[in-house]
C-alpha cells in the first residue's frame, strides 16, 4: 500500500500505522479494573506470562496488516513523502531554531541511509522479534509542515498520554490525537521570542490539563480541552536558568520542576475564589549537589489505594547519588544511594515501576549512570516506615542514555550510539537489539548548557547535558514515543502470534515453530496476548502450530531441488522432515503426523523415506506408539529396500505388529537372518514360544551331531537360542521387557517340556534320545547348565517343580555319562553343576554316588595324556563346588599325586591343614614352582596360622633350601633375610656350590638388589667371602660393588684384591683407608707398566685400545691426585704430581725409539693434561723448575719443551685476564652497592599522611617533651610514645632502634621480625638500621647464617680482599701459593663458591 501523506493544516488522519496507533491509543486503552484473578496472576512472581489489560494493551484479534509492523518489503519501509518537497529543506528552517539534535543523529540524516537493512542478531533466532518500532507519519508530517507553515521551529520536547503533546524551539505546543490529527496548536511564536524553547512537557492522569517549561524558565499551564492558557508562572524557581524537567504527580494540584541550576522546586495549584495561584517550595538546592533528573512515582488506576501512593514519593537524581523523598504528609528524605565511580560524561536515569515479588506488588525503581543499572524495591511497613532493598544488578557493555519499562519483566535500554535493547529484568538476557538512528533523535543539550539564558551553568552539568534526551523519549500504557528532528516513532511489543507471523514472513519457519514452542510451554519472554488458564493457551498455540506445520511441509516439498544428484535431495529432506515429525510427536498429534502429513510427504519418494528413517530414534526409545498398519509396512519394506536390515531388527522389536501380516514379517526376518525380530514376531504376534526354539535347533543341530564346527553365523543363532531359552525359563520377554504375568508358569512349562522331548517332530529313525538337551550340551555345556542352574534358582519347592528338576538331571546324565563323545571338560561340568546342586540346603535331587566315582576314575587315570591342565582344572571346580563330600578321601590324594595333579593335592592338603606338605606340591609342579616363595612368606607371616602348622612349614623350607636358591637366588635371598636371618651362616657352610653361593651372597648382600641391609646381623667375614667370590666369578664388578657395601674391613680386602691383581679396587680401599700416597703408588705402577707396553711392537687395533686404556687409568690418577691435594701440604702435593709428571714424561725420553715417534702427539696432550690439572694445585715456578732440572730437557735444547711452556703460559694469560675481570665486576657492583645505600640513606622520606598511624592523631599534638615524630621509609609516620607503647622501639648501646608497628604487624608471618629493620617498597634498605643485637637464639642465628650464605654466596669484600691480598707484592702473580699456604683457607677453593655475575637489580627512585 502506497502511503498518502496530507499537509499539516488539513489535520486529517493517515491510514496505515497511524490508524492502528488511533486503536491502541483511544478507548481501548482507558484503564480498566483488575479482576481479582487477574490481580492474583499479577502477584504470582513465578509466572512468566504477562497480563495485558494491566499493561493497558488492548487484545488483537487479527493479525496486524503487513503494513503496520516492522521491517516490511522495502517499498513499504519507505519514510513518509510530502508533496512539497520544499518541506524537506532544512535551508528554509528559521537559522536562529535551537540545534537539537546531536552528532549521533545528524550522521544519520542522510535519507538513503533511512532504510534499515534486514538484520538478524543473535537474539532473534531465540525470540524472534519482540518489539516494532512504526513511524507515526501523520504527527511527523505536520511537524515538518508546522515548522514552514506556522514557524514552529524544530521540535524539542515529547509527552504521551491518550494524547500526544510535542513542544517546538519556537514555543509551541503541538496536541495531537490518538488519531494523529492535529487538535490544538497552544502559544505563538511571540511568546516563543519571550520564553524561548519548550525545554519540557508534563500531562496529568486524566489528560484535562499540560505544564510546558521554557528554555529562558519560565513556566506555563494549559487546559487541554479548551485550549486555554491557565497559569504563566515566571517565579517558582531562580530566573536565569532553563527548565529541564517538569513532571505532575498523582495529584493533580502538585507538580515538581527541576531546572539548570541543578535545584528541584514543589509547584501546589491552588485556586482561591475563583484566582488560580502557584506556591513554589524548594525541595532540593543546586547548591548541595546539582540534580539532573527527577521521576516522581506514578500508580495506575487500579493501584491507587496501595499504602505507599499516600506519600507521594519522589526519586531525584543529582550528579553524585540519588535521593528517594516523600512529599506527603511531610517532606522526608527516605533513602540517599551514591554512585560510586563512574564517566563524569554519562546521564543519570530514573525510572519507577510496580512489580509483583513475593506475592506483593510494591514499586520498584531502576536508576543508572554509566553502564550497571541497580534496583531498589521499595516496600511499606506496618509501622508505616519506608524500607529500599537492593535487587539483583544488570551489567552491560554499552552506556545508557535512556531507561524504560515497557512492562513489569520487560525493559527498554538506549544507549550512547542510539541502540535500543530489549531486556528481560529477571533473566538478564537480551531479547532484541534495534539501531534507531534513522529517528534522528533530538537531544536536550541546549538547555543543559542553558544556552537561553547564557550559558550559565556548572562544567559537570553541561558534560551530562551532551547525550541528555530525557523530554525526547515518552512512555505510556506499554508503548514508546521517540521523538526526531522531523519525525516520531512508537514502539511496542508485539503480540505472541505477530512476532511468530513477524518470523514466518522472515521466511524463518523452524525458528517460528521453535518460539511458538516456547509460547507453548510457558518459557518465552516478553509475552503479550495471551489469556485465559494454561490448557486454553497450550490449545490456541497448537492450533498456530499445526498451521504453520502444514504451511511447512508444503513449502518443504515446494523448495525440494527438481534436478541434479538425489544426495542433494536427501539432504534437503533431511533437513526439513525431522521438524514435523519433533513438532507434530511434542504436541502429540499422531492422528495429525501419520494420515495428513504422511500423505502429503509420500507424494515424492525421497520425503517418504527420510521421514520413515526420523521414525526410528522415537520408535527405539519407545516414544512412539499406535503407528498406523500402512506406515509400519512402508516403514519395513523402506528398510528391506535400502537393505537397513539391523535397522528394521531394532524398530520391530519395539512396534506392536498385531496389524501386520506376521507370516510376512516371519518369513521376512527369517530370510534377513533377523532372529531377535522373528522370536519377538511369535511371542508377542502369536503368544508362541516354540516354534522359533524348533526354526533354530533345525539349523544348529545337524552340524553339531555330525561333530562339524560352527559358521559364525550359526554360532550366533545358538547363543541367541541360550539367551532366549533362559529369558523364557526366567520370565522375561525377548528381547527385552517381560512376559505377561498370566503366561508365565505356563511358558516355562511349554520350554522344559520341549526341551525333555525324547524325539523332535519330524525326527529320522537313526535320531539320538532328547536331541534337544543334547545339541544343547554340545554347543555350549558350560552355558547351558548356567541357565538350567538359573532356572532351578527361581523354582518353587512344588511337586510338579522337583520332577522337573529330577528328569531334567537324570537325562544330563544319561546323554553324557553313556556317550564318549564329550572332553573331559564338559563331563566336568556337568558334575560340577550337579556337586552344587546337591550341596544346597534344600536339595530334593538324586544322584548316585558310583557316578562320582566314575567321574574321579576318567579325570585321573586316562587313556593319554593329553589335556592334562584341563583335567586338573574340572576336578578342582568339582572339587571347589561341594563335590568334595562325594568322594573318600583316602582315595582321592593318591589318584590325584599319581596323575600329578598338584593342585588338588595342595586342595586337599589345605582342608587337612597340611601345610608343610603343600610346599612339596609347589615345588613338584612345574607350572607353579615360582609361587612356592610367596607362598611360604605368607604362611610365616600372615596371622590365622598355629605356632606349629608355621614351624612344620620353616623346617620344610629348611631342609629345601638349596632347591630353593636354584629355583630363583634372588627370591630366596629375600625369603631367608626375612624369615631365616639367624641361620644365614650355617646355610653358607652348607652349602657346596660355590657359583650358587655367590649368587646367593649377590642378592643378599649387594644393596642394589633391594634387600634392606639393616636387617641382616652377617659377620664382616661373610662380606669379604663374597668379595673374594666375586673377584673370581665378575672381577670387572669389584670397584663399583665396594662403594655400595657396608660391613667389610679394609686391611683383609685390601689384602683379597691385591691377590686377585685388581689394582684399581686396591687404589679405592688404599683411599679410603687413608693412605693416599698408597693408592697414588698403585695407580703409578698401573699406569707406568701400561705406558711400558707401548714400547712392544703391537698390532694396530691392539694400540689404539692401549692408549684409550692409557687414558683412562691417567684421568683415574689424576681424579686421585685431585681429590686429595686439597688436604694435603706443598711437599707432600709434589709427591703425588711430580712423580705422575716424571711417569708421563719418561717414555718421551725414549723419543730415540721409532716405536715411540707415532705415539708422540698423544702422549704430549696427556702430559698437557697432567699440567693443566697440577697447575692449581702446585706453584707454575716450581713446575718449570722440575722440568728444566730434568735430565732430557736439562741437556736438550729449548726448542724440546717449547710446547710445555707455552701451553702453561697460555693459561696463565688467560687466568689472569679472568681474574682482572673478575675484580672489575666486583668493584663496580660494590661502588653501586655503596652508592645506592647512600642515596637510600640521605633520600628525604614523604610521609603518606598527616597523623600518627596508632593513636590517630594529628603529629602536631600535645608537645610532650620526650615525644618525637618517627617516620619510616615506608611512609608510615608514628609518635614516639605511641611506639614505645606497642613495643616497637629497642634501646640499644644507649641508641633507639625502631621498627614500623604497622609493617612489622603485618609482616609477622612472612619475613623475620626480629631484625628491626623496615621494608622499603623498593628494595630492603630501610631508615632504621639493622639492630646488631639479634633476638634469635644462637641456634636459630647459625641457621640463618647458613641460609644466607648458601643463598648469597661469599660477600665481595670478602673476595675482594682474597684478590688484593694474593696480587699484592708477588711477582709471579695469583699461582705462587705456597708461602703459608694460603690455599686451605682462601675462598676461592671452598667447593661452594661460585660468582653471580649478573647485572645489579633495578631500584625505584
Amino acid at each position: 500500500m502506497e502511503p498518502e501523506s496530507l499537509g499539516a493544516e488539513q489535520g486529517a488522519s493517515l491510514p496505515g500505522p497511524a490508524e492502528e496507533l488511533g486503536t491502541l491509543l483511544g478507548q481501548d486503552a482507558a484503564p480498566q479494573k483488575l479482576s481479582g484473578e487477574e490481580l492474583d496472576r499479577e502477584l504470582e512472581s513465578k509466572s512468566d506470562l504477562i497480563d495485558d489489560k494491566e499493561f493497558d494493551i488492548p487484545q488483537v484479534d487479527t493479525p496486524p496488516t503487513l503494513e503496520s509492523i516492522l521491517n516490511e518489503t522495502d517499498d513499504e519501509e519507505e519514510s513518509f513523502v510530502l508533496e512539497d518537497p520544499s518541506l524537506l529543506n532544512i535551508d528554509n528552517i528559521d537559522t536562529h531554531s535551537y540545534d537539537t539534535s546531536s552528532l549521533a543523529s545528524s550522521d544519520s540524516g542522510d535519507r538513503t541511509h533511512l532504510k534499515r537493512k534486514k538484520k538478524l542478531p543473535d537474539s532473534f533466532s531465540l525470540h524472534g522479534s519482540v518489539v516494532r518500532l512504526s513511524l507515526l507519519k501523520g504527527i511527523s508530517a505536520q511537524i515538518v509542515s508546522a515548522a514552514d507553515k506556522v514557524d514552529a521551529g524544530l521540535p524539542t520536547a515529547i509527552a504521551a498520554s491518550s494524547l500526544i503533546a510535542v513542544g517546538t524551539s519556537h514555543g509551541l505546543a503541538l496536541i495531537f490525537d490518538p488519531n494523529q490529527a492535529l487538535r490544538l496548536c497552544l502559544g505563538s511564536t511571540a511568546v516563543g521570542a519571550q520564553y524561548g524553547a519548550i525545554s519540557a512537557l508534563s500531562i496529568n492522569n486524566d489528560c484535562s490539563r499540560l505544564l510546558c517549561g521554557f528554555a529562558k524558565g519560565q513556566i506555563t499551564m494549559w487546559d487541554l480541552a479548551s485550549g486555554k492558557l491557565l497559569r504563566s508562572i515566571t517565579d517558582a524557581h531562580p530566573p536565569g536558568t532553563a527548565i529541564l524537567h517538569i513532571k505532575f504527580t498523582d495529584d493533580p494540584t502538585l507538580a515538581i520542576c527541576n531546572d539548570s541550576g541543578g535545584s528541584v522546586f514543589e509547584l501546589s495549584f491552588k485556586r482561591v475564589m475563583g484566582v488560580r495561584t502557584c506556591e513554589s517550595r524548594c525541595l532540593f538546592s543546586g547548591s548541595k549537589g546539582e540534580v539532573c533528573c527527577i521521576e516522581p512515582l506514578h500508580a495506575k488506576t487500579e493501584l491507587r489505594d496501595h499504602p505507599i501512593t499516600q506519600y507521594s514519593l519522589l526519586a531525584m537524581a543529582s550528579l553524585t547519588k540519588i535521593l528517594v523523598i516523600g512529599l506527603k504528609p511531610s517532606l522526608k528524605v527516605w533513602m540517599t544511594f551514591p554512585y560510586g565511580r563512574m564517566d563524569p560524561s554519562s546521564v543519570p536515569l530514573l525510572a519507577w515501576y510496580f512489580v509483583a515479588v513475593q506475592n506483593s506488588v510494591n514499586p520498584m525503581l531502576a536508576f543508572c549512570r554509566g553502564d550497571v543499572v541497580h534496583f531498589l524495591l521499595v516496600k511499606r511497613d506496618d509501622s508505616g516506615a519506608i524500607h529500599v532493598t537492593k535487587q539483583k544488578q544488570l551489567h552491560l557493555h554499552y552506556d545508557l542514555i535512556n531507561f524504560t519499562w515497557i512492562n513489569s519483566r520487560t525493559v527498554v535500554l538506549l544507549d550512547s550510539v542510539e541502540k535500543l535493547h530489549v531486556i528481560d529484568r529477571q533473566m538478564q538476557e537480551e531479547l532484541e537489539t534495534i539501531e534507531i538512528s534513522e529517528v534522528q533523535l533530538v537531544y536536550n543539550s541546549s538547555h543543559f548548557k542553558s544556552l537561553a539564558t547564557g550559558g550559565n551553568v556548572s562544567q559537570a552539568l553541561a558534560l551530562v547535558g551532551e547525550k541528555a534526551c530525557y523530554q525526547s523519549i515518552s512512555s505510556c500504557g506499554g508503548q514508546i514515543f521517540y521523538l526526531g528532528t522531523k519525525s516520531v516513532h512508537v514502539m511496542m511489543i508485539r503480540s505472541w502470534r505477530e512476532r511468530v507471523d513477524h518470523l514466518l514472513k522472515q521466511d524463518c519457519l523452524t525458528e517460528a515453530l521453535a518460539l511458538a514452542w516456547s509460547f507453548h510451554e510457558g518459557k518465552a519472554k516478553a509475552v503479550v496476548g495471551l489469556s485465559g488458564d494454561g490448557n486454553k493457551r497450550k490449545a490456541v498455540i497448537a492450533d498456530r502450530m499445526v498451521e504453520i506445520l502444514f504451511h511447512y511441509a508444503d513449502r518443504t516439498l515446494k523448495k525440494c531441488p527438481d534436478q541434479g544428484k538425489i544426495q542433494v535431495m536427501e539432504q534437503h529432506f533431511q533437513d526439513m522432515v525431522p521438524v514435523i515429525v519433533d513438532y507434530c510427536l511434542l504436541l502429540q498429534r499422531t492422528d495429525l503426523l501419520f494420515s495428513q502429513m504422511y500423505d502429503k510427504l509420500s507424494e515424492n519418494s525421497v520425503a517418504k523415506g527420510v521421514f520413515l528413517e526420523c521414525l526410528e530414534p522415537y520408535i527405539l526409545s519407545d516414544k512412539l506408539m499406535g503407528m498406523t498398519a500402512q506406515v509400519m509396512k512402508d516403514l519395513l519394506l523402506h528398510y528391506q529396500d535400502k537393505n537397513l536390515m539391523e535397522d528394521m531388527e531394532a524398530c520391530i522389536v519395539h512396534m506392536d505388529i498385531t496389524s501386520l501380516d506376521i507370516q510376512q514379517v516371519v518369513l521376512l526376518c527369517w530370510e534377513n537372518h533377523l532372529y531377535d525380530a522373528m522370536i519377538y514376531v511369535y511371542n508377542s504376534g502369536m503368544n508362541d514360544f516354540i516354534s522359533p526354539m524348533e526354526k533354530l535347533f533345525k539349523v544348529i543341530a545337524p552340524p553339531l551331531n555330525a561333530g562339524k564346527s560352527l559358521t559364525d553365523e550359526k554360532v550366533v543363532m545358538g547363543n541367541k537360542l541360550l539367551v532366549y531359552i533362559s529369558c523364557c525359563l526366567a520370565g522375561r520377554a525377548y528381547p527385552l521387557g517381560d512376559i505377561p504375568e498370566d503366561l508365565v508358569p505356563l511358558v516355562k512349562n511349554q520350554v522344559f517340556e520341549f526341551l525333555i522331548r525324547l524325539h523332535s517332530a519330524e525326527a529320522s529313525a537313526d535320531e539320538e534320545v532328547y536331541p534337544y538337551v543334547r545339541t544343547l550340551l554340545h554347543f555350549d555345556t558350560r552355558e547351558f547348565l548356567n541357565v538350567l542352574a538359573l532356572t532351578f534358582e527361581d523354582f518353587k519347592n512344588d511337586k510338579q517343580a522337583v520332577e522337573y528338576q529330577q528328569r531334567i538331571v537324570d537325562i544330563l546324565l544319561k546323554v553324557m555319562v553313556e556317550n564318549s563323545d564329550f572332553t573331559p571338560s564338559q563331563i566336568g561340568c556337568l558334575f560340577t553343576f550337579l556337586a552344587r546342586q546337591l550341596a544346597k540346603p534344600n536339595n530334593t535331587l538324586f544322584v548316585n554316588r558310583t557316578l562320582f566315582d566314575q567321574v574321579l576314575e576318567f579325570l585321573c587315570s586316562p587313556d593319554d595324556d593329553s589335556r592334562h591342565s584341563e583335567r586338573q582344572q574340572v576336578l578342582l571346580e568339582l572339587l571347589q563346588a561341594g563335590g568334595i563330600v562325594q568322594f573318600e578321601e583316602n582315595r582321592l590324594i593318591p589318584m590325584a599325586e599319581k596323575a600329578e595333579f598338584y593342585q588338588i593335592c595342595e586342595f586337599m592338603y589345605e582342608q587337612e591343614h597340611l601345610y608343610d606338605k603343600i610346599i612339596d606340591c609347589y615345588l613338584r609342579d612345574p607350572v607353579r614352582k615360582e609361587e612356592v616363595f610367596n607362598y611360604i612368606h605368607n604362611i610365616l607371616s600372615i596371622p590365622g596360622y598355629s605356632a606349629e602348622e608355621k614351624q612344620s612349614v620353616w623346617q620344610k623350607a629348611m631342609k629345601h633350601i638349596e632347591e630353593l636358591l636354584l629355583l630363583s637366588p634372588n627370591k630366596a635371598a629375600d625369603l631367608i633375610a626375612t624369615h631365616f636371618n639367624d641361620q644365614i651362616e650355617g646355610i653358607i657352610k652348607n652349602l657346596q656350590d660355590q657359583f650358587l653361593l655367590f649368587q646367593f651372597l649377590r642378592s643378599l648382600l649387594d644393596p642394589r638388589e633391594g634387600i634392606n641391609q639393616d636387617m641382616l646381623q652377617i659377620s664382616p667375614c661373610v662380606t669379604e667371602q663374597f668379595i673374594e667370590l666375586l673377584c673370581h666369578y665378575s672381577p670387572d664388578q669389584v670397584l663399583e660393588t665396594l662403594q655400595v657395601l657396608e660391613f667389610y674391613r679394609l686391611e683383609e680386602t685390601i689384602q683379597i684384591t691385591q691377590k686377585h691383581l685388581l689394582h684399581e679396587a686396591s687404589s679405592y680401599l688404599l683411599e679410603k683407608k687413608g693412605d693416599v700416597h698408597g693408592a697414588f703408588l698403585v695407580m703409578l705402577e698401573q699406569l707406568r707398566s701400561k705406558l711400558l707396553m707401548l714400547t712392544y711392537e703391537i698390532e694396530e687395533s691392539t694400540e689404539l685400545h692401549l692408549l684409550k686404556d692409557i687414558e683412562d687409568t691417567l684421568v683415574k690418577t689424576i681424579a686421585l691426585c685431585q681429590r686429595n691435594s686439597h688436604s694435603l701440604n706443598q711437599q707432600q702435593r709434589e709427591a703425588l704430581w711430580f712423580p705422575l709428571l716424571e711417569a708421563m714424561m719418561s717414555p718421551q725420553k725414549l723419543s730415540s725409539s721409532t716405536v715411540l715417534c707415532q705415539y708422540s702427539e698423544p702422549l704430549k696432550s696427556l702430559t698437557m693434561q697432567v699440567l693443566n690439572n697440577m697447575a692449581a694445585f702446585i706453584a707454575l715456578p716450581s713446575i718449570l723448575q722440575r722440568i728444566l732440572q730434568d735430565p732430557v730437557y736439562g741437556r736438550g735444547k729449548l726448542g724440546e719443551i717449547q710446547g710445555l711452556v707455552l701451553g702453561m703460559l697460555d693459561t696463565f694469560n688467560y687466568e689472569q685476564t679472568l681474574l682482572e675481570t673478575t675484580t672489575n665486576l666486583l668493584n663496580h657492583d660494590l661502588h653501586w652497592s655503596l652508592c645506592n645505600l647512600r642515596a637510600s640513606i640521605t633520600r628525604g622520606l614523604n610521609p603518606k599522611q598527616d597523623y600518627c598511624c596508632i593513636c590517630l592523631q594529628q603529629y602536631k599534638r600535645r608537645q610532650e617533651m620526650a615525644d618525637e615524630i618517627i617516620v619510616f621509609s615506608c611512609g608510615h609516620l608514628y609518635h614516639s610514645l605511641c611506639l614505645l607503647s606497642k613495643e616497637c622501639g629497642i634501646e640499644t648501646k644507649g641508641q633507639m632502634r625502631w621498627t614500623c608497628y604497622k609493617c612489622n604487624s603485618s609482616n609477622k608471618g612472612g619475613k623475620l621480625s626480629e631484625n628491626f629493620s623496615e621494608l622499603k617498597k623498593g628494595n630492603g634498605a630501610s631508615l632504621a638500621q639493622s639492630s646488631s643485637e639479634s633476638l634469635l637464639d644462637s641456634q636459630q642465628i647459625q641457621a640463618f647464617d647458613q641460609l644466607c650464605r648458601l643463598y648469597r654466596g661469599t660477600s665481595r669484600l670478602a673476595l675482594l680482599t682474597e684478590l688484593s691480598r694474593t696480587r699484592g707484592g708477588e711477582k709471579h702473580g695469583l699461582l705462587n701459593v705456597s708461602q703459608g699456604d694460603p690455599a686451605l683457607n682462601s675462598v676461592f677453593q671452598n667447593e661452594n663458591f661460585q660468582l653471580h655475575l649478573a647485572p645489579p637489580p633495578l631500584t625505584e627512585e
